[in-house]
């Protein structure tokens, strides 16, 4: 048995194994060499972090993880199934080394024997991703409220937007937030709104919505699927899925927060008047629960995935 690093070429390997160690899995979609292809091609592509099991001069399986802490399952050939245990200790021990403080997976919650693997290896859920659509029609309409009103966000709010995200964001400093919300290649600071209250100026909620017509349709894709979705707060540093109509605000968990939502909420869907989209996506995991009711209030819950994660030792 050998483990190696990822090297040209593996772009098929990768995906062949992939399409026949998970091919008996619950809705399974086949990996294509281009998609593979597409992904190393990415900016942030490691191939020191992606590992290869060898036997007999042919790989065998694959795993690895990627620079937020994201980690694979272990996927072995059939009859090869031994492999996956030193594969994915090759992963950890890399991780670990290079001073990864978390790891974390996301998978299908119908997906069984992998949730089985995480959590055999000390890793417990942490919360689920839950997905949501509204029909623009049917989102409710704000109360008459002089109190508040809407304006953009500036970089100077951005340690009031890290308090109002205290717990939920993946980013813990304004520096990364300000890299995530102001410099995202897949939407501008045109797409951040701030609620403030009127006397103060402070920002009590704040909003953000994509609007690209190039992004998927909510309504056509399958809830189920590991995918964070591109904007929603809580999604910070991910692997995203770039989705038309997506909606998300953060506000504290207080009395006011419903108001302060429908508020946000209101103004995204006036944003898409001139606009094809005819639904609001959302997403937010269970570790916002304020914000996870207010989701349930107004939206159509879709369907959620797990996420599991695990501290990694020094």
């Amino acid at each position: 048995m050998r483990i190696r690093t990822f090297e040209p070429g593996d772009e098929a390997i990768q995906a062949a194994i992939y399409n026949v160690a998970a091919a008996n899995l619950p809705k399974f979609k086949p990996a294509t060499t281009e998609e593979v292809r597409r992904r190393a091609k990415a900016r942030d592509f490691d191939p020191t972090a992606h590992f290869f099991v060898e036997r007999s001069g042919e790989a065998v399986g694959y795993a690895g993880f990627q620079p937020n802490g994201r980690v694979s399952y272990p996927w072995c050939l059939p009859g090869h199934e031994e492999c996956a245990e030193p594969l994915f200790q090759a992963v950890l021990q890399t991780m670990q080394a290079r001073r990864q403080r978390r790891a974390f997976a996301a998978y299908r919650g119908d997906w069984a024997p992998v949730l089985a693997f995480f959590e055999a290896h000390g890793f417990r859920k942490a919360r689920e991703m839950v997905n949501f659509v509204v029909n623009l029609a049917d989102t409710p309409t704000p109360a008459a409220r002089a109190r508040v009103a809407v304006s953009p966000l500036s970089r100077d709010d951005l340690p009031a937007v890290l308090a109002l995200g205290a717990g939920g964001l993946r980013v813990d400093d304004v520096e990364a937030l300000e890299r995530h919300l102001f410099r995202n290649p897949y939407f501008g600071p045109e797409a951040l709104f701030a609620l403030r209250d009127r006397g103060r100026g402070e920002v009590v909620a704040v909003g953000l919505l994509i609007d690209n017509p190039t992004y998927a349709d909510p309504q056509a894709l399958d809830p189920f699927m590991p995918c964070f979705r591109l904007g929603a707060f809580g999604t910070e540093g991910m692997s995203v899925k770039r989705v038309h109509g997506l909606f998300s605000f953060l506000a504290r968990p207080h009395g006011d927060l419903g108001a302060y939502g429908v508020d946000l909420l209101s103004h995204a869907v006036a944003r898409l008047e001139e606009s094809d989209a005819h639904a609001l996506a959302a997403q937010v995991g269970t570790d916002l629960p304020h914000l996870l009711r207010f989701y349930q209030a107004h939206f159509r819950r879709q369907g959620s995935f797990p996420v599991y994660e695990r501290p990694l030792e020094p």
